[in-house]
């Protein structure tokens, strides 16, 4: 078994300095890695930067030349929460190309699955807009140059970060090409992705949310992965599964409410394993999204790929936390089920 890593020091370059979303997400993942082993297990591969044909795939031009402008101009702060710096159009274009790097990568057998080590991150990031730490919406991107330059008809992309991806969910509303699976804190930031928000017009049931109240954790999460996204995932058929891996979920983490453990993360990315070798030859890539306990965020993607590597020791420094009593979660996901037909 091949795994490919996606990393580049350009992304560092994206200096945010004290924000949450900083470089040291990165050098503290690469740094644990290193310390345990796992890196020089990996298979190196070299982002590129993606061109202006690709971002538009997904972004407005008028757009993408507002992000560079304001990089060349030395930096502007481009809503309350998302920055830009000199070399933030740079690295955001590595980020995106990183992620479309593994892709290639993965559909060309040089390896079998890959993560993409990348920021800054790119879920939130809207057709015309930035927001929520995101500049271009790099998963999107990807699932975008596999259907229009690698002849692939299905893609499949499960986002677990904390926060709902509203950005992918709105490249992909209208298309049945790409089925998009979301758990997510509910209500919380950014607002979306209620379990009726299912698609419109030819991709009405491709979009599937899962939203999730405060204080869930492994077992619920386990079970939507198992009991709702196992089934849509069978049903569509995917020739590649995309994952916008998002570490915030996690109890420690304290931009949230839940309370997943790094066990917990673990054992979705099984299942996420065990569904890519069912469904599409194993092809499979992650692309770090949220997480802010640095702790969690290297202890999540070495156990990623330990997972990778076929693994069933998860080691789990942080161990797990008590979750509250899953108050209306057998009622909320029989209503999931009814409303994308999975029941019985």
């Amino acid at each position: 078994m091949k795994s490919g890593l996606v990393y580049d020091p350009i992304y560092l370059e994206h200096d945010t300095g004290d924000h949450v979303e900083n470089s040291r997400r990165l050098t503290t993942v690469i740094s644990y890695l290193e310390e345990t082993g796992i890196k020089k297990k990996l298979t190196c591969l070299s982002p590129r930067p993606v061109s202006i044909e690709e971002l538009e795939l997904v972004h407005a031009p008028e757009y993408i030349s507002y992000v560079r402008g304001k990089a060349e101009k030395g930096g502007a702060w481009l809503d309350t929460d998302t920055i830009v710096c000199p070399r933030s159009y740079e690295a955001a274009l590595y980020a995106a190309g990183g992620v479309v790097a593994a892709v290639e990568a993965v559909l060309k057998g040089e390896v079998d699955n890959a993560f993409a080590l990348v920021r800054p991150p790119g879920h939130h990031a809207t057709h015309d807009g930035a927001m929520g730490f995101c500049l271009f919406n790099n998963v999107a991107i990807a699932a975008r140059c596999a259907l229009s330059n690698c002849g692939l008809r299905r893609v499949l992309i499960v986002d677990f970060d904390v926060h709902h991806g509203n950005g992918t969910q709105d490249a992909f509303y209208a298309d049945p090409e790409v089925l998009y699976f979301s758990t997510h804190q509910y209500p919380f930031y950014p607002g979306t992705g209620w379990l009726d928000e299912t698609g419109t017009g030819k991709g009405e049931g491709t979009t599937v949310n899962f939203p999730m109240a405060a204080g869930w954790g492994d077992e619920e999460y386990l079970r939507a992965f198992n009991e709702v996204l196992v089934p849509v995932a069978r049903r569509f058929q995917p020739q590649l599964i995309l994952v916008s891996a998002g570490f915030d979920a996690h109890w420690a983490d304290h931009l949230a409410m839940m309370k997943a453990s790094v066990t917990g993360f673990a054992q979705t990315a099984t299942i996420l394993r065990e569904l890519a070798a069912e469904l599409c030859q194993g092809r499979l890539v992650f692309t770090l999204e949220g997480g802010y306990n640095l702790r969690v965020v290297a202890s999540s993607v070495k156990a990623f790929f330990d997972v990778l590597f076929g693994g069933s020791d998860i080691d789990d420094p942080l161990g797990g936390a008590a979750a509250r009593k899953p108050d209306g979660f057998d009622e909320h996901i029989a209503k999931i089920k009814r409303i994308h037909r999975l029941e019985g």
